[in-house]
């Protein structure tokens, strides 16, 4: 779920309100069906796609028209462009775009050393040498055919690379793993260390590391690393452990993780195969970390410094991975790419489904303690948004779940249902009554309903014991 907090001032009588994750509205599907390794918005406006082993330009109507094929079909995909052409890599290879004529190629230049990132900086491209701590850039401003095919421009010696502009991470001895450019600057991302680079001018090679500017964290999950505005994100590694999730601004990071958002992570057999993306929509701005392994989805919301679970709910009623493993904002719209057909979606927050699957919201309550005595639950009632799924009756309303712990979260009960309201019964109240005792806890309520709702929190009645 999404908090909002609600203003200080005014008639608001609770500081925070929950409100579910934006759905999904499916817009298109790909001609043959595979995982999306790759969302990118142009500079033009032109949306691509990479799906598996192919390469799509999708037009303003979600139309796919395949424009080149890949020699195979895992691995994510780093885009960047200056204007003319897009250039591409898919962890070891390179690949062009011409972005007037649609016409694709790979990258054949002997200087060219390959590349798992691509970033677009002051009209260069720039890339790294897999396995290294060696990155090099393109000439400035090179064409399609500067890159595919050879041509020499007018002005210079070589096609589109040279091969003496090539530098090394100077700060420490470890690989980079990626590249990331926000604020006119270059953030060469190594597995333990970072730094940042500018563009100097300088004759021999043009860029050059900025003084002082050497961060103590490197990147533990590479396909993790996302920007947003003036913000590099990552999963980190550093040379102490991983598994810190960094915001990255200026040149220092700070850990925006929590002890339990590592604890969590640290549970999961694999980490380095973590994805992220980044996208803002109704004022909320998230970064979305999956881990295909673990099988599982968090979101942290920049705006309010939380973290959430987000989830897929499966034929089964099971809990997967959120269905998003690419992102790109086109055509007006927030999309994303689907990590095992390849889709494209829509986040929508007025939409209540995930392509007409249900989406769970949970909130789990804090424990309920008072100094170890023994308290009695006469009532627990929801404070909520109800009565908004249109066509349903008294007979048959949308239901709420209630469940609780009196083992400290260890387990919990069998859940108890209570309406969410028929349409148009917005005065309904789903409460509980009788709730026994306990002298520690948990509330955990829960709905996966496609409607309009928003939770404020709960009140509870009871009785304080003696001992």
């Amino acid at each position: 779920m999404v908090p909002e907090t609600n203003p200080a001032s005014g008639d608001q009588q609770v500081p925070v309100t929950h409100y579910p994750r934006p759905g999904l509205r499916k817009l298109a599907t790909p001609p043959i069906a595979g995982q999306s390794r790759g969302l990118y918005a142009a500079s033009n406006g032109d949306l691509y796609e990479v799906v598996a082993g192919r390469v799509y330009y999708v037009n303003r109507e979600l139309a796919y028209t395949e424009v080149g094929r890949l020699p195979d079909g895992v691995g994510a995909i780093s885009f960047a462009d200056n204007g003319d052409v897009i250039a591409f890599c898919d962890g070891i290879r390179g690949y062009a775009i011409d972005m007037r004529t649609r016409q694709f190629g790979q990258i054949a230049d002997a200087a060219f050393l390959g590349s798992a990132y691509v970033v677009g900086l002051d009209t260069y491209f720039i890339f790294h040498e897999p396995g290294t701590a060696k990155f090099y850039i393109s000439l400035s401003q090179p064409s399609f055919d500067n890159l595919v095919n050879g041509v020499v421009g007018e002005t210079s010696t070589y096609a589109a690379f040279d091969p003496l502009d090539i530098a090394r991470k100077a700060g420490a001895g470890d690989r980079i793993v990626a590249l990331a450019a926000v604020h006119r600057e270059l953030w060469l991302i190594g597995d333990r260390t970072s730094e940042v680079w500018t563009n100097t001018g300088a004759a021999d090679f043009t860029f050059g590391s900025v003084p002082g500017a050497f961060i103590d964290h490197g990147c533990a999950a590479p396909a993790s690393v996302a920007t947003q505005d003036i913000s590099v994100f990552m999963l980190s590694r550093d040379a102490q452990g991983q598994g810190i999730v960094v915001q990255g601004a200026g040149y220092s990071v700070t850990r925006i993780s929590t002890h339990a958002i590592e604890a969590e992570f640290q549970s999961y057999k694999r980490i380095d195969d973590a994805q992220g993306y980044t996208f803002q929509q109704q004022g909320h701005v998230y970064y979305v970390l999956t881990f295909p392994t673990a099988n599982r989805t968090w979101a942290y919301d920049l705006n309010t410094k939380q973290w959430g679970e987000w989830s897929w709910t499966d034929d089964n009623g099971g809990q997967n991975r959120h269905r998003a493993r690419t992102a790109a904002f086109a055509y007006g719209m927030n999309l994303c790419g689907d990590w095992q057909n390849g889709s494209i979606y829509a986040f929508d927050g007025n939409v209540f489904t995930d392509d007409g699957k249900p989406i769970l919201c949970l909130r789990t309550f804090p424990h309920l303690v008072q100094d170890g005595n023994r308290v009695f639950y006469q009532r627990f009632i929801a404070d909520m948004q109800v009565g908004t799924l249109e066509g349903t009756t008294t007979d048959a309303p949308p239901m709420v779940s209630l469940r609780m712990s009196d083992t400290r979260g260890a387990s919990y009960g069998n859940p108890v249902l209570q309406s969410l309201g028929a349409a148009g019964q917005y005065d309904a109240t789903p409460t509980w009554s009788r709730l026994g005792m306990a002298r520690d806890r948990v509330f955990e309520i829960s709905w996966s309903v496609p409607m309009r709702t928003a939770l404020n929190g709960a009140f509870v009645d009871l009785q304080v014991g003696q001992s």
